[in-house]
């Protein structure tokens, strides 16, 4: 998901920058502590409010940003479903951990981590792809202008910061760095550095990392200031793909199918919504959103909003759009070949949007 847009801080070497080694570990063990979670919940509130249907979706936001689910609300296409903030989230990973244990009703992650999750058994199915990469939507793998980085090869012992590991950024990394002929031993030797957003940016430039991934309104701005080159970007590397997707627990779906069914259709509605409506448009609404909420967020980030990046019509997920990142874990070792089955991951049955029809 976009990067919490807020003015960047000076980072602390010893509190801010980590190794890839710890996290990935971390999130697998999270994997597994929602699969258990999500499989032993009772029939209390953890999943859905019990065994009765609800109309009332709980979910996490990112601050400064207009979600598509938030916006499909605020377009009236939820219908009668309700949807109920209690949070932002700090990440993908933990966003979809907290709709497998139960602490809120969907939430949304790149799909390579939605395929760890089923990974670990996660009783989840992913439903609508919410986020994507396209030619205004993509994140860039910076470097100083005057940087000796200019190939795959220069980034071996060099450290390279992202909002979180294991995830979309990892992956295009590591697409890249394959791509360009490094071992898999060599790759290991580029070493990954999870760091928020909002920090990157000043952490490239005071010398701490030497590549940083940017992306969005982040990006823009850094771009802005000057001084800074792309060694490369998601969009350049693979095109026009989906890339992350919003899941939600089987036990939810069973109990809710009608609600399930107009929540997807409705953000699949705004997808499509925001696809073809002027960006000033689909920009002063989403201030008007921001605003409305009363966070205390700045807006003026929104301005350099382009598009949600999302490939597939409606949001409807293809299965490449998850396979692809099942044989990247698999290749590194994250999880066992065979693992996951690809179709038992995902369902476009909850989603009624089809080719053609109208989004208003």
């Amino acid at each position: 998901m976009p990067s919490t847009p807020s003015t960047p801080s000076t980072p602390s070497k010893s509190s801010t920058l980590s190794t890839s080694r710890t996290p990935r570990r971390a999130f697998l063990s999270l994997a597994g502590a929602a699969a258990l979670g999500a499989a032993t919940a009772g029939c209390g509130t953890a999943l859905g409010g019990g065994p009765k249907p609800t109309k009332t979706l709980r979910y996490q936001g990112w601050a400064g940003t207009v979600i598509p689910a938030e916006l499909a609300d605020d377009l009236g296409y939820l219908e009668d479903v309700k949807l109920s903030w209690v949070g932002n989230t700090t990440s993908g990973p933990q966003d979809i951990q907290s709709a497998a244990t139960g602490d809120v009703d969907f939430g949304g992650a790149f799909n390579g981590a939605v395929v760890k999750m089923a990974a670990a058994k996660a009783p989840v199915k992913a439903v609508i792809s919410y986020y994507g990469v396209d030619k205004y939507r993509w994140n860039g793998f910076y470097v100083l202008k005057g940087s000796p980085v200019r190939s795959a090869r220069d980034l071996i012992g060099k450290r390279v910061a992202m909002n979180t590991l294991g995830a979309h950024s990892e992956a295009m990394l590591d697409t890249y760095l394959r791509r360009e002929g490094l071992t898999r031993d060599e790759a290991d030797r580029v070493e990954r550095i999870a760091l928020p957003p909002v920090n990157t940016e000043q952490a490239l430039r005071k010398g701490q990392i030497e590549v940083a991934v940017l992306g969005d309104i982040i990006r823009d701005k850094a771009v802005e200031h000057g001084g800074i080159r792309a060694l490369f970007d998601d969009h350049q590397l693979l095109g026009s793909f989906s890339a992350g997707t919003y899941v939600m627990a089987d036990r939810f779906l069973a109990r809710n199918p009608e609600t399930s069914r107009t929540f997807v259709t409705g953000v699949a509605r705004a997808l499509e919504w925001a696809r073809r409506t002027p960006r000033d448009e689909v920009v002063d609404r989403m201030v008007r959103i921001v605003r409305r909420r009363d966070r205390s967020e700045d807006t003026e980030p929104l301005r350099y909003w382009k598009s949600y990046g999302v490939a597939g019509t409606g949001g409807r997920i293809a299965p490449d759009e998850l396979s692809t990142w099942a044989d990247w874990l698999e290749e590194r070792g994250d999880i066992k070949p065979g693992r996951v089955g690809i179709s038992d991951i995902y369902t476009n049955d909850y989603n009624r949007y089809r080719a053609g029809s109208s989004p208003r």
